[in-house]
């Protein structure tokens, strides 16, 4: 029970920042391209390879403020699913470029997010 309340507590604090990020670069940079997305799922790549790395390797957390943090709040956070679907409509409705750049950009910089993040929190 207490491994489902911390996955439930975590997930409800990403999904809300989730829904704000979203909204906030869809008000700054407009929705022709699934910036909020993007956005999301770059931050949320380096944070989780930031914080799994510190975890880990640095500060031995205890095991439950991963599942709260990695498992509840950036799974629920980070936007795969979404991310997918908003890169096929684009592709769907013949807007190859932004599609297939949302697909193989969030891919690759997730990548590069990541790995970002575990440097720094090795460096610290």
């Amino acid at each position: 029970m207490e491994t489902f309340l911390l996955i439930s507590l975590g997930a409800i604090l990403g999904a809300n920042l989730r829904y704000w990020v979203g909204l906030w670069a869809a008000n700054r940079l407009g929705t022709s391209f699934p910036y909020g997305n993007l956005i999301i799922n770059l931050t949320g790549s380096f944070i989780l390879g930031f914080f799994m790395t510190l975890a880990v390797e640095r500060l031995l957390l205890d095991p439950r403020w991963r599942i709260f943090f990695a498992i509840g709040f950036l799974g629920s956070y980070t936007t795969f699913s979404s991310y997918t679907f908003e890169s096929l409509s684009l592709i769907l409705d013949n807007q190859w470029l932004p599609g297939l750049l949302n697909l193989f950009g969030s891919a690759f910089l997730g990548g590069v997010a990541v790995f970002l993040g575990i440097v720094l929190a090795r460096a610290i």
